[in-house]
Parts: C-alpha cells; sequence; structure tokens
C-alpha cells in the first residue's frame, strides 16, 4: 500500500488477530523474511506483520530535532507525522497491535507507546537510546503500554563516539524505571556490535511480546 509519507508491506495472516508494526527502511527489507521465520519459529504464525517503509530514517523517526551525532545528517524530529500516519494502520481495535523495530525505530517504538494508548506491547532491539534527552522523556512520562521488551549488543556501549557511548547505561536506567513503574519488561544482552544479527534480534524481541 502507498501512503504520502510512506509504504507499507504486509505479511502473514491478514486475518490475525495480532498485527506487528514495523518501521523500516530499504536495507530492513532485505532481512524481513528471515525475521518472520525466526517469529514464526519462536512465538507460531497468529500474527500479520505490517513493515512501514520511512523515507528519512534520521527525520521520521526521530521524536525531536537533535544535531548530528555520526556524520552529517542531524534529526529532524518528524516522528509525531509517521506517528499519525502509523494511527490509520490501528483502526481495527478488535485486534492487538505491537509496535517493534531495529535501531532508531526501536526508539520511535517505545516513544510512541507514550503518545498513544493503542500499543499493547514494544518490541525494541538496541534502541537508540542514546538519543539526546530520550532517558529523560521516559521518566517524566507515562509509558501506556502493557509490555515493553528491550535489547541491545553487549558491544554497543563500546564505541569512542561520546553520545552513543551512553547507550548502555541509559538502557538499564530504562528497563530500571520501567519495572518499577509496574510494566512488565526484560532487558536482554546479545553478543556483538550493533549490527549483529538485526533480523535475529527483531525476531526475539517481537516474539517475547507474542508468547
Amino acid at each position: 500500500m502507498k501512503h504520502p509519507h510512506f509504504e507499507t508491506y504486509e505479511y502473514g495472516d491478514a486475518a490475525a488477530p495480532i498485527v506487528l508494526i514495523q518501521p523500516v527502511d530499504g536495507h530492513d527489507l532485505t532481512f524481513i523474511d528471515s525475521e518472520l521465520a525466526n517469529i514464526s519459529s519462536l512465538a507460531g504464525d497468529d500474527f500479520r506483520l505490517i513493515a512501514v517503509k520511512v523515507s528519512n530514517w534520521n527525520d521520521d523517526l526521530s521524536p525531536w530535532e537533535a544535531p548530528a551525532v555520526f556524520g552529517r545528517e542531524g534529526f529532524g524530529g518528524g516522528a509525531k507525522d509517521t506517528l499519525a500516519a502509523i494511527s490509520e494502520l490501528t483502526a481495527d481495535r478488535s485486534k492487538r497491535y505491537i509496535i517493534g523495530g531495529y535501531s532508531l525505530a526501536a526508539l520511535f517504538a517505545i516513544w510512541a507507546a507514550y503518545e498513544t494508548d493503542v500499543f499493547y506491547g514494544v518490541a525494541a532491539a538496541s534502541p537508540s537510546v542514546w538519543f539526546p534527552g530520550f532517558s529523560d522523556y521516559v521518566k517524566n512520562n507515562t509509558i501506556l503500554a502493557d509490555r515493553v521488551y528491550l535489547s541491545l549488543g553487549d558491544a554497543e556501549e563500546r564505541t569512542k563516539n561520546p553520545v552513543m557511548s551512553t547507550v548502555g547505561d541509559n538502557i538499564r536506567d530504562i528497563s530500571e524505571y520501567l519495572a518499577n513503574t509496574g510494566t512488565e519488561t526484560i532487558l536482554e544482552w546479545n553478543r556483538g556490535n550493533h549490527f549483529k544479527e538485526p533480523d535475529i534480534r527483531c525476531a526475539k524481541a517481537f516474539a517475547w511480546v507474542l508468547a
């Protein structure tokens, strides 16, 4: 399906009662079949996955503007528009919706669950919780989802980039905060850096929320 802001790609059982929504880019689509197979292996086939291909990763998935952290491209703060468009996919309230993704899409998924109550769960694989101001946002607002999966690669915080190196401490803090406020949550550590096995990491995230 084409939309003014993005294209969607749908997989799985269209009649399933559970709908997974995942913002993606072109690279993510190259491993989506493997991710689907791994979700099915871990949690069964009773779901529909809608992959939402955004046009500008840094702009469309960032909750507010922020300067460049790597390279020259900053963050445009277009997440509100993206969430408004994604909300159009959640009109059938007889279904249960889970939002998730990888990297900045995982950060977006966490943020989205604070902005709307439509999502039952969040599947955040290696979320970019180094994003400036995000930990404070998490602690100063109320999450509206019931279940939140968090993961990180055990080498991700070992970077010379001073902003991105905060990812480990931030995800520990966020996990502890969510648990203390009564949200059902888990923090799982994977082996390797940020780029290792994103398909498996995303599958484990969605499968945990589905379980």
